[in-house]
């Protein structure tokens, strides 16, 4: 097993031996339950589902009771799908915790849906210069510049860096150290900050290029 789901609580900092303080951030990672297994026979391929956070009955849908029901678990607000060399190593309503995925000292990957900023200029969204403040330069200081080109090719190339919305996407930072984890209330400390606010699910994988 290669990967759980996990809520960020926020960052703090630890002492190491030499008492220099290194910026953590807390992840309550797992546990987390089988719900689903993937097949070669079946499914072309081998993989399981895995839930998190345990929902009440009644804020879930009837197919995702359904979903559940036929696990033998109880609905979970979140799911994913993860990989596996050997799917029969697994079962329905299987517990998986931290200790079955990270330990102190390895890398991580962590996934997770960055902090939305909402409507950004070019500058901001884009660490662009901006136009120049004086010398007759009217109110165009924070302003983009042309975008177009002349007559050929008389149109704007998709993917032009300009203004729109900013953070809201997944994002997947690699080789993260796992400084601490605590089995028992299944917390894990990440070296320096991972992807989105507090409160929200991020995703924990061994680091696929951790030996470079």
């Amino acid at each position: 097993m290669n990967a759980i789901i996990g809520e960020k609580l926020g960052m703090t900092q630890i002492f190491d031996e030499e008492n220099r303080a290194i910026p953590v951030t807390a992840v309550k990672a797992g546990p987390v339950v089988v719900t689903q297994i993937k097949r070669p026979a079946t499914d072309g391929y081998s993989a399981i589902q895995i839930a998190f956070k345990e929902l009440a009955a009644d804020k879930a849908g009837r197919p995702a009771t359904g979903h559940f029901a036929k696990a033998g678990v109880a609905p979970h607000r979140h799911l994913i799908e993860v990989k596996v060399e050997d799917a029969e190593a697994f079962e329905l309503g299987q517990q998986i915790t931290i200790a079955d995925v990270l330990e102190a000292g390895q890398k991580a990957d962590i996934t997770g849906i960055s902090k939305g900023k909402g409507f950004a200029g070019s500058m901001k969204r884009h660490n662009f210069k901006g136009q120049g403040a004086s010398h007759g330069a009217h109110k165009v200081h924070r302003a983009p510049g042309a975008i177009g080109a002349c007559a050929t090719p008389a149109r704007v190339f998709k993917g032009k860096r300009m203004p729109g919305r900013m953070g809201g996407e997944q994002v997947t930072m690699m080789n993260i150290e796992v400084i601490r984890v605590d089995t028992e209330r299944n917390l894990v400390l990440l070296a320096g900050a991972v992807p989105g606010p507090k409160g929200s699910i991020v995703v924990l994988r061994e680091a696929v290029k951790a030996n470079g």
